[in-house]
């Protein structure tokens, strides 16, 4: 039959080569087609299906103080996250999840439910990677992991208020990690993988661009020191039932602020109960008027303009004088005193008598040449500028009542500025939070010999009796300071009648200065009454100065003279006849 068939049909054998040849050139032009003119179109479909690009976290900037040690760290964490598609299907385990996570069981299936139509949530974040192993053991459809960074602060509550901290996201929230942000950031790199339709992970291919992390971010703060100025205000508090206080100390050479401390603070590590107002930074955030430690500035004007010198007689008889409607008193009736002992002293009178001799605008001009009321650069989140007024025509009262510290407002760090400018001869360079590699240039602001006759003065007030700041004394070195105890502003105007800052503002060493430093206790309620700055805030300065200034290798300059040793008698020989024994 197929020899029949044949040969009555033998154009079938000729159809079927032809359909084969033309099925294999169907074929091949296909397969032409696919590998050469569609080829990047089916390779982009088909990767964007497989094909992933994972994030490569990046490790944020290093913070660390002036000598290396570190103060915000980056710890490597893992992040479970979930797809509740997945998971619903995997509802008998949730159990089992629930516990090796360590949450809540209930917790954890409302979220499932909840989620059901969505691909991701978050089980938890910030697991060791120890903690997240255990759970990726247990093989569980639709829990994946991912590597994260924490911050953690080494020195804890001590420099918190300096440092800040950021989120669970690693940006910025406050201090130093918000101010620096940008730089401390670091940028995150891509991996390329191949994952199957669940997401799991198939081949790691390749990395597409690596992570650069953060860069490191010196501070000024000496460590060292910040944690003196930390125990010693902690302490302050304490004696003294005070609401709150804070303590700068500045570098008077480089501007470089070495400890920066303040109190209510915190623990930036554990900030599950915070108390929003002890995030405050109040060196730098809270204004209050400076009261006496303005005094010396006074003063410097009454030396710069050359009508006065430190010998020059003033008569504060009775103790009080009018000036308009206000009456201006001093403490006690000091009678006669030269301008040394209207700073040693304390005289109201004797400082208002020589601001409104030279006048208001003066006043203005040299607070503001040395720092009060205005920006100190240093960049720090909600940094206040306080408040120095410009009156169009000064009247005497108000001249009056800026000359001994009233009628405008200062921060810590401003007050410590201008201080340091006393300190430097009269020069002043920029505050600094950040360690500085050159000493900045400085600019003269008041003439060198009268910022010696100050710093002077000042040494009267510590080093001499009937001070009234005897108890900012530091054994070994020459302390200059002033004073100041002023009335808190009421919130409805006008002022406290019991609530007090205390105050001190210093300087030291004397002889060749190095760090000037202020001291705000806000509303002290000693046992005994005492509530005076120099009672309360000297102490405070000449523990945290004294320590700072031995840490720093400062030379001392006020050690008692030696006892002279009397002379060395040689010993004889007893003479015999001949000269021999």
């Amino acid at each position: 039959m197929s020899r029949l068939s044949e040969a009555r049909y033998p154009w079938r054998f000729g159809v079927v080569c032809f359909a084969v040849v033309a099925m294999a050139g169907v074929i091949g032009w296909r397969i032409v087609d696919l590998h050469i003119f569609d080829r990047e179109f089916l390779q982009a479909h088909g990767d964007a299906r497989s094909v992933r690009h994972v994030t490569i976290p990046a490790h944020r900037g290093l913070i660390t103080d002036r000598n290396g040690e570190p103060l915000a760290v980056s710890t490597q964490l893992m992040t479970l996250w979930g797809n509740p598609q997945e998971l619903m299907a995997e509802k008998a385990r949730w159990g089992e999840l629930a516990s090796t996570l360590g949450v809540d069981a209930k917790e954890l299936a409302g979220r499932i439910e909840a989620n059901g139509k969505r691909s991701f949530m978050y089980l938890r974040r910030g697991l060791s990677p120890e903690q997240g192993v255990e759970v990726l053991k247990l093989n569980l459809s639709g829990v994946y992991a991912r590597d994260e960074f924490r911050r953690f602060y080494p020195a804890g509550e001590v420099a918190a208020h300096v440092v800040g901290f950021t989120n669970v996201d690693e940006q910025g929230q406050e201090g130093v990690e918000l101010s620096f942000d940008e730089w401390l950031r670091g940028v995150p790199g891509k991996r390329q993988v191949l994952k199957d339709r669940r997401g799991k992970l198939i081949k790691d291919v390749q990395v597409v661009s690596n992570a650069r992390r953060g860069r490191t971010l010196a501070l000024s703060i000496d460590l060292r020191i910040q944690y003196l100025a930390h125990r010693a205000l902690r302490q302050a508090l304490i004696d003294f039932d005070a609401k709150a206080g804070s303590m700068v100390l500045v570098d008077v050479h480089t501007g470089e602020i070495l400890a920066m401390a303040n109190q209510p603070t915190y623990n930036p590590n554990n900030r599950s109960n915070l108390d929003l107002s002890a995030m405050r930074n109040r060196s730098l955030i809270d204004v209050f008027e400076p009261g006496s430690t303005v005094k010396p500035f006074t003063v410097a004007m009454g030396l710069n303009s050359g009508k006065y010198l430190p010998e020059t007689v003033m008569d504060t008889r009775p103790g009080y004088m009018s000036v308009g409607r206000k009456t201006v008193r001093d403490v006690h009736n000091y009678g006669v005193l030269d301008i040394t002992g209207v700073i040693k002293k304390s005289s109201n009178i004797g400082v208002v008598r020589i601001a409104l001799d030279l006048g208001g605008e003066n006043l203005y001009a040299m607070l503001q040449q040395v720092g009060m009321g205005q920006d100190t650069g240093l960049g720090f989140p909600g940094e206040r500028v306080g408040n120095l007024p410009n009156f169009r025509v000064w009247k005497p009262v108000e001249t009056a009542v800026m000359s001994y510290g009233y009628g405008l407002s200062v921060t810590a760090a401003q007050l410590a500025h201008a201080y340091a400018v006393l300190a430097n001869e009269g020069k002043t360079v920029p505050l600094s939070l950040l360690r500085l590699d050159q000493k900045p240039e400085a600019v003269g602001v008041m003439d060198p010999a009268v910022a010696s006759q100050v710093l002077n003065m000042l040494r009267t007030v510590v080093d001499e009796d009937g001070g009234t700041g005897s108890r900012a004394r530091i054994p070994g070195y020459q302390v200059g300071g002033k004073t100041g105890t002023v009335h808190k502003v009421a919130a409805g105007g006008g002022y406290e009648e019991k609530k007090y800052r205390s105050l001190f503002a210093g300087v030291a060493p004397i002889s060749k200065p190095r760090i000037a430093g202020v001291v705000v206790i806000d509303e002290p309620r000693p046992k005994f009454g005492e509530y005076y700055g120099g009672f309360v805030a000297a102490p405070v300065f000449g523990e945290v100065v004294g320590g700072a200034l031995r840490l720093m290798n400062v030379t001392p300059d006020n050690l008692p003279a030696p006892e002279e040793k009397p002379e060395k008698v040689a010993n004889k020989a007893p003479a015999t006849a001949g000269g021999r024994i």
